[in-house]
C-alpha cells in the first residue's frame, strides 16, 4: 500500500532523486532555462519557488541555499535572480509545452524564470503598460520620420 507517499520517485532511491533535482535546479538558476520532461519541471517548481523565497532574504539565507544549490549558483540566486523578484508573491518560474521526444515519446517543456534578463535599453521602472501608451501617443509623423533616418 502506498499510504502518505508525497511526491515523484522517477525510479531513483533517494539520493539519486536528490541530485537529480538539485542539478537541475542549479541549471535553471546558470542558465535562466532547462528543457526537460514535463514531469521533472513539475516536481521541482515547488523547490524553485523556496529557493527564492529564500533568496529574497539576502545573505541571511545563504547556507541553507547551499543544501539545495551546487557551486556557484547560490551566489547567482542572491545577487541576480533574487531581486528581480522583490515585488512578486510567488509563481516564478513559467512552464512551456514543447512536444513530444522523438525517442520515448516524453513530453518536453520549456522551464524559465518569468521575469526575464533586464534590459539595458529599458527603464526598470519604466511599466509596459506606460511604454506602450506612450508608443500609441507617438504622432504618424514622427514615425514617418523616425522610418526615413
Amino acid at each position: 500500500m502506498r499510504k502518505n507517499v508525497f511526491g515523484r520517485q522517477f525510479k531513483r532511491d533517494t539520493n539519486e532523486r536528490k541530485a537529480l533535482f538539485k542539478s537541475l535546479i542549479s541549471s535553471l538558476v546558470l542558465t535562466g532555462r532547462i528543457k526537460t520532461t514535463e514531469e521533472k519541471a513539475k516536481a521541482i517548481r515547488g523547490d524553485v519557488d523556496k529557493i527564492i523565497r529564500k533568496a529574497k532574504k539576502g545573505e541571511i539565507a545563504r547556507r541553507i541555499l547551499q543544501s539545495y544549490l551546487l557551486g556557484d549558483a547560490v551566489n547567482k540566486v542572491i545577487s541576480d535572480i533574487a531581486p528581480r523578484f522583490l515585488d512578486r508573491l510567488g509563481g516564478y518560474s513559467r512552464i512551456t509545452k514543447m512536444g513530444r521526444r522523438l525517442s520515448d515519446n516524453a513530453s518536453m517543456v520549456l522551464m524559465e524564470w518569468v521575469e526575464g534578463e533586464p534590459s539595458s535599453k529599458l527603464n526598470p521602472s519604466t511599466t509596459l503598460r506606460a511604454r506602450v501608451q506612450s508608443a500609441k501617443l507617438e504622432k504618424p509623423e514622427e514615425i514617418e520620420d523616425k522610418a526615413n533616418k
